[in-house]
């Protein structure tokens, strides 16, 4: 009841937007009466009733796949029409149609039986009296437009009235939340500071000195590498959640070959994504630069430009690139970024055979490592690839026999991340006899979590945990086998990498070296519109909207929420500078 309560206000904020060109066409049509004023309103109403409808049944739809309401995100995947319909693969079509039926079909019958009975104007009441009228309605439609008569116009916050998010969610109105995140987001103004600059600097200066202009702290690593310039073959593993991954805790049998691995290379059993899409995953594993809450730099071709990257690093030490990928490119505007990067060769969906093109994304992961192995024995060395699975991606339609029983969601997801995991080790066992991988660094990393199994909350720390883990020929027998329990962050993977290679990464402010003796044990991550900070005393989340602690460990303390603060508060103003 309180979510209806409390929701209230924002719906009648959005009725009154909704309502401006009605009355704005009853007063023109009160002077001039050969306006077709009823025709105009009908199509009006017919449009603005159809895009409300396909808005609010799209939103139920992306909050159970998101955990947030609908903005302007899904407008980044505009440009990749077939990727959304991939992503939108394991949807409800026919209950979504349904709903939308009910829903357009209930706001028709309310239009005939209104606004279908509009009276026409008495003669007596005259034309200049009724505009006045239609005026004054236009003036009153102010209070409900700025959701009340208080001194600041309503926003999502003065509908967020609880500690649970899904109830908070609930009450806010889908066509105002759109519609005010795409006005205020193209401003990009940093959110108002939770605290002096110089208090933040501070703060992160803990962790990332870098990034406030301290001194880095003495180069010293402990190296597990037998060759100072071996190849690197770096894999991101789409939505491999922790969750799935036995040797990080997991379930077990799901990643048998990842688990095989980590037994003779290096894990890293405490790691947590910066962000909950692919792009943004990119962006902090390449660049080892932090999310953004509420959008991603990937968005934006001139900020990334200032970014450090891998590719570029390795490439000033003589290595040579390429990148794979199975499906499009241009999907979230990745494409733009890794050109920026440098890549020498992208390898996408559409270089492969229109036969090989086999998920709705485009190419499973067996055809991409199958490209991959046979394009190294031609690759020269040193190299730096990348490549990008895509098979455990919604809707987790894959090319082999079911694994593991069911027909649910939880079961399809599952068994896609099985069948990635059984073409790696299929890739692993070809690559072992071939004369490069005696010389090649792997590093395996997801791009971020998932809120299966479980259906954690889109804030929990548990959506966010991924493994990741360094293997290959190149490591040193004795590094074989070693488990790094330091809670860390994607963004770390970076500078991580490249001390290992002895290579520079100053300039990769918002990342650390892992390996490192004593790196102090904390991550922070970004949801839509919050953030989150995890450390051996617990974790905690804040909201944005209410700037509330939403859920907090007992043991959590108040430096890690002021520390989620000043980072939030710096990576922002940051990403406004670039």
């Amino acid at each position: 009841m309180a979510t209806f309560w409390y929701g209230l206000r924002l719906d009648a904020s959005a009725v009154a937007y909704v309502c401006l060109i009605p009355f704005l066409l009853l007063t023109l049509g009160s002077l001039w009466p050969r306006l077709p004023m009823r025709s105009l309103l009908l199509g009006y109403s017919v449009l603005v009733g159809l895009v409300l409808s396909a808005l609010i049944i799209a939103d139920l739809e992306l909050y159970r796949a998101w955990g947030f309401r609908l903005d302007d995100t899904p407008l980044q995947y505009l440009n990749s029409p077939q990727e959304m319909a991939a992503s939108a693969g394991g949807a409800p079509l026919g209950l979504l149609l349904a709903a939308f039926l009910v829903l357009a079909g209930g706001g028709w019958l309310l239009y005939k039986g209104v606004v279908g009975r509009l009276a026409p104007l008495p003669a007596w009441f005259g034309r200049g009296r009724a505009a006045l009228a239609c005026l004054l309605y236009l003036a009153l439609l102010v209070v409900p437009l700025r959701g009340g008569t208080q001194q600041i116009p309503i926003n999502q916050s003065d509908v967020y009235f609880s500690r649970t998010a899904f109830a908070n969610h609930a009450a806010l109105n889908v066509p105002w939340n759109l519609m005010s995140a795409m006005v205020l987001r193209s401003e990009e103004h940093p959110p108002q500071p939770f605290m002096p600059d110089s208090t933040a600097r501070r703060l992160v200066a803990t962790l990332y000195p870098l990034a406030v202009g301290k001194p880095a702290p003495a180069d010293s690593t402990t190296s597990i590498l037998a060759e100072a310039r071996p190849n690197v073959l770096f894999i991101i593993l789409e939505s491999f959640t922790s969750k799935f991954v036995g040797s990080v805790g997991g379930e077990q049998g799901v990643t048998p070959v990842l688990d095989s691995l980590a037994r003779t290379g290096v894990l890293f059993d405490h790691m947590y994504a910066a962000g909950d899409r692919s792009q943004k995953g990119l962006v902090s594993l390449l660049s080892g630069y932090p999310n953004q809450p509420t959008t991603s730099i990937i968005k934006f071709p001139r900020k990334t430009e200032h970014l450090p990257h891998l590719c570029r690093s390795l490439a000033a030490a003589g290595y040579r690139s390429h990148y794979y990928y199975g499906g499009e490119l241009a999907f979230a505007n990745m494409k733009s970024y890794l050109q920026t990067a440098g890549y020498e060769h992208l390898t996408e969906r559409g270089d492969f055979a229109q036969g090989d093109q086999n998920s709705k994304w485009g190419a499973h992961d067996g055809v991409l490592f199958d490209r991959i192995l046979g394009d190294l024995r031609q690759q020269p060395t040193p190299f730096f690839v990348t490549a990008f699975t895509l098979s455990s991606h919604e809707p987790f339609d894959v090319p082999m026999k079911k694994h593991f029983p069911g027909t649910d969601e939880v079961s399809l997801f599952r068994n896609s991340v099985y069948y990635t995991d059984q073409e790696l080790g299929r890739f692993l066992r070809a690559a072992q006899r071939e004369p490069w991988y005696a010389h090649t660094l792997l590093v395996l990393v997801a791009d971020h979590g998932h809120i299966q199994p479980g259906n954690s909350s889109n804030q929990s720390p548990d959506k966010f945990r991924i493994p990741l883990l360094l293997a290959g020929g190149a490591l040193r027998p004795a590094a074989r086998g070693q488990v790094v329990h330091t809670i860390a962050s994607q963004t770390d993977v970076a500078a991580t990498l490249l001390h290992q290679l002895k290579l520079p990464a100053t300039s990769y402010v918002w990342s650390r070296d892992l390996l490192a003796p004593r790196p102090n044990p904390v991550a922070y991550y970004c949801f839509n519109n919050g953030f989150g900070v995890v450390s051996p005393q617990g974790s905690l989340v804040l909201d944005n909207v209410s700037r509330e602690v939403w859920d907090r460990t007992p043991t959590a303390t108040d430096w890690q929420l002021h520390f989620g603060q000043a980072m939030q508060q710096l990576t922002l103003a940051d990403f406004a500078r670039k």
